[in-house]
């Protein structure tokens, strides 16, 4: 496991008990390398979001084992379960979800400040840094809710990236852009994966997108249908 970045071991997941239990998951096997740049496709009510929240460690499987860099998260208490997903796992969605009265290197610097408590100038340093690396370094100390959609998405994968995670979990990152600026944050989200040989798994409705991945993994009724590594599509 030593190159393993994710592993999910016959992971259920059930809500409620007795009669009204309903499993939405049954008996997940998944391992992501390190390096690996998946995406993760499947038809409405599959399952996709239920797994997205345990893979980010925001829920618990009823059964099973997930392991992250090879730590098995069911024997972590709720302190180091915000811990491992602070440190190890970034998180990029459809809704950028910036603090709008806040610059977008204040939104950047933001899990650095979390994970520190207090602010300080390297913070703030490591954050310009990376919105010269989404080329948004002309734009750090404009305000989020004025940067385009395209732009804002930027800024919300440079915070994905502040606290240099292992795997970044990427849910519909394209979904409310337009398609030239749906085109530039997945090169960018690719960039950042040749570059730094960070995991993505990246939940997607558009089958264009999912082409351009190097796995694509397939959930229909809470179960992997289908798991194909291809050479992606340009």
């Amino acid at each position: 496991m030593a190159d393993s970045v994710l592993e999910l071991r016959a992971i259920r997941k059930s809500y409620g008990s007795g009669e009204t239990e309903n499993e939405i998951l049954h008996g997940i096997d998944l391992r992501l390398e390190r390096g690996e740049f998946a995406a993760l496709i499947g038809p409405s009510g599959s399952g996709k979001s239920t797994l997205l929240n345990l893979i980010g460690l925001l829920d618990r499987p009823s059964a099973g084992q997930l392991f992250i860099n090879g730590e098995e998260t069911g024997l972590l208490d709720d302190t180091d379960l915000t811990r491992l997903r602070g440190q190890q796992i970034g998180f990029v969605f459809q809704h950028h979800h910036l603090i709008s009265a806040f610059t977008a290197e204040e939104n950047v610097a933001m899990p650095l400040l979390v994970a520190r408590g207090r602010p300080d100038a390297a913070m703030f340093m490591k954050a310009g840094e990376l919105l010269d690396q989404v080329g948004l370094a002309d734009r750090k100390s404009y305000l989020a809710n004025r940067l385009s959609g395209g732009q804002q998405q930027r800024v919300a994968i440079a915070r994905a990236l502040a606290m240099d995670p292992s795997l970044v979990l990427a849910d519909e990152p394209t979904g409310n852009l337009d398609t030239h600026s749906a085109d530039d944050v997945f090169k960018l989200l690719r960039a950042v994966n040749t570059r730094l040989q960070t995991t993505f798994l990246i939940v997607t409705h558009d089958p264009r997108l999912a082409q351009r991945c190097d796995r694509i993994i397939e959930l229909t009724d809470g179960a992997i249908v289908s798991d194909i590594r291809h050479q992606p599509a340009a």
